[in-house]
């Protein structure tokens, strides 16, 4: 009988266990098919009471959302609806109900096609399902139905308050345009088409999130780009299921290779002319309704390492700026590390007076060079990121203050030592040569792993943690492109647009694996020679 009761209660323990397995199962296939059913997918109704009845249901306790119902002609009954602030109320009374109501319509012509006629605005789009009412009128469009007709008319007459186009505070430059995208996606569009105007230059949409219903544009040359990474990204995009896209940061973090990965494999930029530079090398861009960051991608290295400015400048000194960019971003990521390997293990190394030198500046201090780097570098990033944060008018100044007294505070009080001041402090400047944030952030983030490897292992450690990065850095690809293909390549003409900046003239192809289906840029021999007459 023991036995018995104890094999039942195992079995019963198994069978509530089924079940909860079960009933997990079914949660999540109604998740997902939350995802994937939109709301109201239904067609329109033949009677306008019924339309309206189902819009206004839809809309309940939406103050922003207007129903006008009135009558066209004799008795033919019509509603119209937008969202204020959304739409032009001025240009709705000005070119759809003036012109509807000013003439009166037979009752024979009193059908849609009659009535889009009378209107005086290019952009009209017909529709049939309340999905597709509420899509448009999510978009600012105005919607006009008529009774006895099951489809309906949204009306291109489309105004919000935006932001002016300004200079990107994160990308400025001495040299080159001034102009930045904005959070509307239409004017972000046109600046690209006004730069590229050819008609190969391709802007295909999607709609992404649930509730946010966000415009996604992804934009490409056809011709130039593969079409094969172009078809990739777009089945990425549309795997998405998620109830919002507030930022093309979502975007990002859903759709790239490695994502555990501290380096960032798309590029984010808010300038036009850096989008359309990438576009005419074969890449796609990625624009979000909501934000003037467009993702480009694939990306490379050492395509993150170069500026908008590098092609506004002669080459030779664009090529000095790359090497003092690759030169300090190296500093920035071992120079703590190699201070606190060389002060623990490698004391030999150091000439005598300055071992003598630094080490009277440490007499005092109680900590090991260690824990005494660690301490300085997550102060020095913390007042920067105070600095960040703190409104523009004192957030420099709370950040350059509160380093010097910080750091002069901590010296006398013998908590640091001067050296440790100045190797965190060059670190930290050295990172700001970096043109691209998330680059400078990866680096900035990777110092800690390097110091405590140093501080563990000594000059040893931080080859480990070189090596380490150098094989992580071969491993991960953005969309199939090596991460450091451009500067693994053993093709010259590869190599002319890596390290150095070679002249205009010179750069006469694509990069291969962005754009190997156009791999001719410009006309060859086209060096400028002096004294040279223009010929014809």
């Amino acid at each position: 009988m023991e036995f018995g009761g104890s094999l039942s209660h195992v079995e019963s323990r198994i069978f509530k266990y089924l079940i909860k397995k079960r009933k997990i199962k079914q949660t999540e296939n109604l998740k997902e098919q939350s995802y994937r059913d939109h709301s109201e997918p239904q067609e329109l109704y033949q009677s306008l009471e019924q339309n309206s009845d189902r819009l206004r249901a839809i809309y309940a306790n939406c103050s922003d959302v207007i129903f006008h119902a009135f009558t066209i002609g004799e008795n033919k009954k019509a509603l119209l609806m937008y969202i204020e602030g959304l739409s032009d109320s001025k240009g709705i009374e000005d070119f759809v109900l003036t012109p509807i109501l000013r003439e009166r319509i037979g009752e024979s012509s009193e059908d849609l096609q009659s009535v889009k006629h009378k209107l005086l605005v290019p952009q009209l789009k017909d529709f049939n399902t309340f999905l597709k009412c509420i899509e448009y009128l999510s978009n600012g469009y105005s919607i006009l139905l008529l009774d006895n007709e099951t489809q309906g008319v949204a009306i291109g007459l489309t105004r919000w308050e935006k932001r002016t186009i300004e200079e990107p505070s994160a990308e400025s430059g001495i040299r080159g345009p001034r102009e930045g995208f904005t959070e509307t996606i239409r004017t972000n569009t046109s600046q690209l088409r006004r730069i590229i105007k050819s008609p190969h230059l391709k802007m295909e949409s999607m709609i992404i999130g649930e509730y946010t219903q966000t415009n996604v544009v992804i934009a490409y040359i056809e011709g130039i780009a593969d079409m094969a990474l172009v078809e990739k990204v777009k089945n990425r995009l549309q795997s998405i299921e998620i109830d919002g896209i507030l930022e093309s940061g979502y975007i990002e973090e859903m759709i790239h290779d490695f994502p555990f990965s501290p380096f960032p494999q798309l590029l984010s930029t808010e300038r036009p002319d850096v989008t359309c530079g990438n576009l005419l090398e074969g890449r796609f861009a990625i624009l979000t309704e909501g934000t003037p960051f467009v993702l480009i991608a694939p990306i490379t290295f050492a395509a993150l390492m170069q500026s908008q400015e590098d092609y506004y400048q002669g080459f030779m000194i664009s090529s000095f700026i790359r090497w003092l960019r690759y030169t300090f971003s190296g500093i920035s990521l071992f120079l703590p590390s190699l201070y606190v390997a060389i002060l623990t293990f490698h004391q030999e190394m150091l000439p005598g007076s300055l071992l003598l030198s630094m080490a009277s500046a440490r007499e005092v201090v109680p900590f090991p060079a260690l824990v005494e780097a660690l301490m300085m570098e997550i102060s020095f990033e913390a007042l920067r990121e105070a600095g960040v944060r703190l409104p523009k008018q004192i957030g420099s100044a709370v950040s350059i203050v509160g380093a010097l007294v910080i750091g002069q505070a901590a010296v006398q009080a013998g908590l640091i030592s001067t050296p440790m001041v100045i190797v965190v402090a060059l670190g930290g400047i050295s990172s700001l040569m970096i043109p691209r944030y998330p680059v400078g952030i990866s680096v900035r983030m990777l110092r800690f792993p390097m110091m405590i490897l140093a501080g563990m292992f000594g000059l040893l450690g931080i080859m480990m943690g070189f090596i380490g990065i150098v094989l992580h850095l071969c491993h991960i690809h953005s969309f199939g492109v090596p991460y450091v293909s451009s500067l693994a390549t053993t093709e010259g003409r590869q190599l002319r647009d890596v390290l150095f900046k070679a002249p205009l003239w010179m750069m006469d192809t694509r990069p291969t694996l962005t754009g190997g289906n156009n791999h001719i840029r410009q006309a060859p021999n086209q060096k400028p020679e002096a004294g040279r007459e223009d010929e014809g």
